[in-house]
């Protein structure tokens, strides 16, 4: 019977230990999806390289990811879950979509934009894989004729791109391409900073006390969401108001997304409370939540065998999808 459901793409870099930020921009909701949508959930190795450096083990950080998925309830016999260089084809469409797409939209993309201010413009420090890599993205979204994608408002201008190259070959070649939607949950979709909540949360920021870790000890959790910024109003208020109140207001982001409350509930309830007693209740459910993910994340990678089944399993079934699609993307342009 032909699979009538929508198809939903998402994919997590292996680059280090991943963030709350991830886990509820994105990760959150990757169970639920299952029942509604024909899931394929990859581990962006390749897009890892970006960054790599020599004391990072790429290999062990694949595995701990994809342990996490299983945490967060992705069910290999409901979705497939694959590690992206285990599929060849995905470097192949990155090439091809390459020669559809123009080095002045890839040059306004942020990501490139902030490494270039941060290098103080000199090009010659930046990779060419951090500049080309929002097109590896896209064919990650293309090959498997995705309809929807469940990313961060940070990410949102990378699925511009996709969708742009996509009618742009679909004009030349009819249409071929899916093009996909982009996916937002009403909140969460980005986790700000806890020192400084006017910048993403990021498991790469080089102050460690700006992140909480999905496998972080909780007794440092604790110290972090303590020490994290509120604001000096007196009496202290708690509501949501990203402009003015933007630390209250990342925090009741986290909470409503642990606690799977809508923040309008959770600002009654916490009316009246001293920031103090507010952190308390945010630190409490979100160890909580970490208690419990690490505890089944550890059941999972402590069996290395069973995920590097899955992961096998995984390739196979994505190589399947994507190696016809790929022959008719290939066909249409005279390649075959």
């Amino acid at each position: 019977m032909i699979n009538s459901k929508p198809i939903l793409f998402s994919a997590v870099q292996p680059s280090g230990n991943l963030s709350i930020g991830n886990y509820i921009g994105t990760m959150r909701n990757w169970s639920s999806f299952q029942d509604n949508y024909e899931c394929l959930y990859c581990i962006a190795d390749l897009h890892s390289l970006t960054t790599l450096n020599k004391n990072f083990s790429l290999k062990k950080s694949v595995l701990d990811t994809l342990a996490l998925y299983l945490a967060c309830g992705v069910n290999p016999k409901k979705s497939i879950i694959f590690i992206q260089s285990h599929v060849y084809q995905h470097s192949q469409l990155h090439w091809i979509l390459s020669c559809f797409s123009q080095f002045g939209e890839l040059s306004r993309m942020t990501q490139f934009k902030n490494k270039r201010k941060i290098e103080e413009n000199c090009v010659e420090n930046i990779n060419i894989g951090l500049f080309n890599y929002p097109l590896l993205m896209s064919s990650d979204i293309l090959l498997y004729q995705t309809n929807l994608v469940p990313v961060g408002k940070d990410q949102k201008q990378h699925l511009e791109l996709t969708r742009n190259i996509a009618n742009r070959f679909n004009l030349l070649y009819g249409d071929i391409f899916t093009v996909p939607d982009l996916l937002i949950t009403k909140n969460g979709s980005k986790i700000m900073s806890l020192l400084d909540p006017t910048k993403k949360m990021s498991k790469s920021d080089t102050n460690k006390n700006n992140v909480i870790f999905l496998l972080e000890d909780i007794s440092s959790v604790f110290l972090k969401i303590k020490n994290s910024v509120t604001d000096s109003e007196i009496p202290p208020k708690i509501y949501y108001d990203i402009k003015k109140k933007s630390g209250i207001s990342n925090l009741l982001e986290i909470l409503a997304a642990i606690t799977k409350k809508e923040i309008s509930i959770l600002e009654k309830e916490l009316d009246g409370m001293m920031y103090s007693e507010f952190k308390n209740i945010v630190f409490d459910n979100v160890s909580r939540f970490l208690y419990n993910l690490q505890k089944s994340y550890l059941v999972y990678r402590n069996d290395e065998s069973y995920l590097k089944k899955i992961a096998k399993e995984g390739a196979i079934k994505a190589r399947l999808k994507s190696e016809k699609f790929l022959k008719r993307v290939s066909s249409v342009i005279g390649l075959d």
